[in-house]
């Protein structure tokens, strides 16, 4: 659960410091007071996108920070140790993030600076939010599958379909290519043959290409290297040469041994000058010997030479571009050469893989069975608390045509509000009232179900009000003993049924405006004054009467 939270230079809000209890907590306001503050700074804490415009007033940037605590951090743990950010301390998670107007944001997660990406990931394991947005995503059959395979637990079933889904449709992808290859004439596949041969030929490695190339240098300049090779051999060690005069001057060195420690460390010296130069020599020799090559050891390596700038002009400067030209080419031939065999190995495997598939299509289709069933009693016990005493509620579910990703089946949601209609698809519903409760039923039934400790609902009791307004948070203080929620609302009756209230108001003046958020939830006037002018008036003695009966 989230414990604290601090929001700074929000749009309109500058300061705020909250702290926050389990259970249910309802933030109230004017239309138009701000109450989206609270909800953004969540949102951005749990890694969604956000413009520079969220920076309030003059201020240059804002920040959002945050403790939560977990009475188990282990599956966060595993996320945290993926991504190299510290484990969580005693079971506590901390967030910050700030947006700035000229750079860049930050994130981080437990003092560790964090990709966007990573506090998106993250986000997963402690929100989930519910807008009032979420009635038209029941129109949608694919949103209704995955509500349905959420609460029938299908993940890793799932998982194992599409693995072999994926692999199916690598292997349709190649039979497509192979039908779709132009059959090669005799001719094309002997000029292939004959490209394949000449890459042979040169069996271009990184260190033959480079071996090649040192060599190529050599034969170029192999005359020349002979005769000024030895040349410097002869200037060195020849008659009249250094090494001549360096022994003359090192008999001379002898001859003064006598006097003192300082000729004789210069007399060793020009003995390893000597050494040295002795060594050069033999260096320059042995060049001169490498490369004295004869007219037809050049004459290959030049042929070899030209042989790979071709090659590396038709296929690409690299040893593992012309490498690669070859395996293709090599595949076309084999490919054309076997094309019934390679056509039916690639069937066989397919018919292999939906033999795989089958089964476990078979078990996922009988969860959801089993789920829609389950799933459509709660939904219609929780619908007839909202308000629809004789609606039907259904959830049917159909073998998919074809392997898919719906894995082996769909399904459809259907409703009938009244007695005498037929249950028709949601999409078909024209109330936005009956689908905003049908959403919240179900929303409220799968929310029972999910593991996420926070769950953030944003006007989701729009379109409904009175005793069913009292139901709904009634539903919702039922979640938060499971969970922690928080609630922005319109309704009275659902604020008075929350254990925590927070109020959001605005201010204004001639030059500037601004928010507050109040914890008005220890407060049971300011709480009877808040729900009075939800009702109407806070300044009326019967709506200030009804909202303490409501309080309780």
């Amino acid at each position: 659960m989230i414990e604290y939270l601090k929001i700074s230079n929000l749009a309109l809000l500058k300061e705020a410091q909250l702290e926050f209890s389990k259970g249910f907590t309802v933030v109230t306001g004017e239309t138009g007071a701000g109450k989206s503050v609270l909800l953004g700074a969540l949102s951005m804490l749990a890694g969604n996108r956000c413009g520079r415009e969220i920076v309030g007033g003059a201020s240059d940037s804002c920040k959002v920070e945050a403790v939560l605590n977990f009475s188990d951090t282990s599956k966060i743990d595993a996320y945290l140790e993926e991504n190299g950010v510290p484990a969580c301390d005693d079971g506590v998670l901390v967030i910050a993030r700030t947006v700035n107007r000229e750079k860049s944001g930050r994130a981080f997660v437990n003092g560790a600076l964090v990709p966007l990406s990573t506090l998106a990931g993250l986000g997963v394991y402690w929100v989930d939010f519910h807008g009032p947005g979420e009635p038209q995503k029941l129109f949608s059959l694919h949103n209704q599958l995955a509500m349905l395979d959420s609460f029938a637990g299908n993940s890793k079933l799932r998982e194992s379909y599409l693995n072999l889904l994926q692999k199916r449709s690598a292997i349709l992808r190649e039979i497509e290519k192979i039908r779709a290859v132009k059959s090669l004439t005799p001719d094309e596949v002997e000029f292939l043959k004959l490209q394949i041969a000449a890459i042979d030929v040169v069996n271009p490695t990184n260190d033959g290409i480079a071996e090649l190339e040192e060599k190529f240098k050599l034969a170029e300049m192999a005359s020349d290297i002979v005769e000024k090779s030895s040349s410097i051999s002869d200037i060195i060690d020849g008659d009249g040469g250094v090494l001549e005069s360096l022994a003359a001057a090192n008999k001379l060195a002898g001859e003064l041994s006598e006097a003192g420690r300082r000729i004789d460390e210069l007399r060793a010296r020009l003995e390893s000058a000597s050494f040295e130069l002795a060594d050069i020599s033999d260096e320059f020799k042995s060049l001169a010997r490498g490369a004295d090559l004869d007219e037809s050891q050049i004459q290959e390596v030049r042929e070899k030479m030209s042989s790979w700038l071709s090659l590396a002009r038709k296929y690409g400067a690299s040893a593992e571009l012309v490498r690669a030209a070859r395996e293709s080419m090599k595949e076309k031939i084999e490919t054309q050469s076997d094309v019934k065999s390679t056509l039916q190995k690639l069937s066989n495997a397919e018919i292999s893989l939906l033999a795989e598939m089958s089964p476990i299509a078979s078990e996922i289709m009988k969860t959801r069975l089993k789920a829609a069933k389950k799933l459509s009693a709660s939904a219609m016990k929780l619908l007839e608390r909202l308000g629809f005493k004789n609606a039907r509620f259904e959830i049917s579910v159909t073998p998919a045509p074809n392997p898919g990703a719906e894995c082996g089946s769909g399904c459809e949601f259907k409703f009938s509000a009244n007695p005498g209609q037929p249950l028709l698809g949601l999409a078909k519903i024209a109330s936005s009232g009956e689908l905003a409760r049908v959403m919240l039923a179900l929303k409220t039934t799968l929310a029972d179900a999910d593991s996420t400790p926070l769950l953030v609902f944003d006007e989701v009791d729009a379109n409904v009000g009175g005793e069913i307004g009292a139901e709904v948070g009634k539903e919702l203080a039922h979640l938060a003993e499971r969970h922690q929620v928080f609630c922005v609302t319109h309704l009275p009756q659902v604020a008075a049924c929350a254990g925590s209230h927070f109020l959001v108001e605005k201010t204004q003046t001639k030059t500037s405006t601004s928010v507050s958020i109040t914890s008005i939830g220890s407060n049971r006037e300011s709480r009877i004054s808040e729900l009075a002018r939800m009702l109407g008036d806070r300044g009326s003695s019967s709506a200030l009467a009804h909202a303490e009966r409501l309080l309780g």
